[in-house]
């Protein structure tokens, strides 16, 4: 049967991490002769790449009640898809929108449904991170409807040319149970959870005003920004930029934390960071222990110095 890849969206541009899912779907559907579709709901003028990353069908539900998530329209309107397309299969991004609907729909679907996972299945074994990444657990579902989050960053988006037929649907919605107060966006180029590169900071900084060498070496790295908690419980940095196990977790492809001691707390949030480089002038500091490299020295030097290197290899 057909997978669903269910699209997040700004309105204006898919987000990479959709693109991960449609890859993810059309691979994992292929393991059985299948197809993926993405469901688009909302408005969404352009479907970007998602025929080139393996969508066989774009299905969209325009319907402007589907601008903002509420749960219940949500997985009525993947209810209408999964039933019109034969579908029983449904891959969500392990964001708050996937985490919202994930269990309502599997409920719907008398599904099961694996949270996070990391991998695409081997012979019907699904694999995601445990005890916060430091173990790994392995799933094999009974035969039927399958729910799924998929974590960021985890299995690539890559190119996989397919139909892309753009199919309109327009089914009965029920009435939204939430009622929108006000939408914040979060300001910056690269959303955190989407980022392949994150240049992270805590207290070693020792004051706000100095966050600038930060800033400077994440634009050359073309890298978003991240800071330890107490940086953003004191106010230095807003919270949306705050990672580790009580804030955002994240997996990136590199991991540069400057100034930050490593305590278990953080580590649970970033350690399935692809590569992790620590740069402390404590040669004690517990994230030595779980860097991939690490440099021992005073930040104020070796961040300019490493930004201004950079610098040198790209004129180079």
């Amino acid at each position: 049967m057909p997978v669903i890849a269910l699209i997040e969206h700004d309105g204006i541009t898919v987000k990479k991490s959709s693109y991960e899912l449609v890859s993810y779907a059309a691979r994992w559907a292929a393991q059985s002769g299948d197809h993926a579709i993405a469901v688009v709901l909302g408005s969404l003028s352009d479907h970007g790449e998602l025929a080139s990353h393996g969508a066989a069908k774009i299905v969209h539900i325009a319907d402007s009640a589907l601008d903002h998530v509420d749960p219940r329209q949500y997985v009525s309107a993947l209810r209408a898809v999964m039933q019109e397309h034969g579908a029983e299969h449904v891959v969500l991004a392990h964001s708050s929108t996937g985490k919202s609907i994930s269990g309502i729909l599997t409920v719907a679907s008398d599904a099961a449904l694996i949270h996070g996972i990391n991998a695409l299945p081997a012979d019907g074994v699904f694999r995601r991170g445990a005890y916060s990444g430091k173990a790994l657990a392995y799933y094999r579902p009974e035969a039927g409807p399958l729910v799924i989050t998929l974590m960021g960053n985890s299995v690539p988006a890559e190119k996989q040319d397919a139909a892309g037929e753009v199919i309109n649907m327009s089914p009965d919605l029920p009435a939204a149970q939430l009622t929108r107060v006000e939408v914040k966006k979060v300001d910056g180029d690269i959303p955190l959870p989407e980022a392949s590169k994150v240049v992270s900071a805590g207290r070693g900084m020792k004051d706000p005003d100095n966050w600038g060498i930060i800033e400077e070496l994440a634009a050359e790295l073309q890298a978003a920004t991240a800071c330890s908690r107490p940086v953003a419980d004191t106010g230095w940095r807003p919270h949306h930029e705050h990672v580790g196990q009580t804030g955002v977790a994240i997996r990136p492809n590199l991991y540069i934390a400057i100034g930050i001691s490593g305590a278990i707390q953080h580590l649970a949030g970033v350690n399935n960071s692809k590569t992790i480089v620590v740069i402390n002038k404590d040669p004690e500091a517990p994230f030595f222990k779980a860097a991939d490299y690490g440099v021992v020295g005073d930040l104020f030097d070796v961040v300019p110095s490493l930004t201004q290197a950079i610098k040198d290899y790209r004129q180079s």
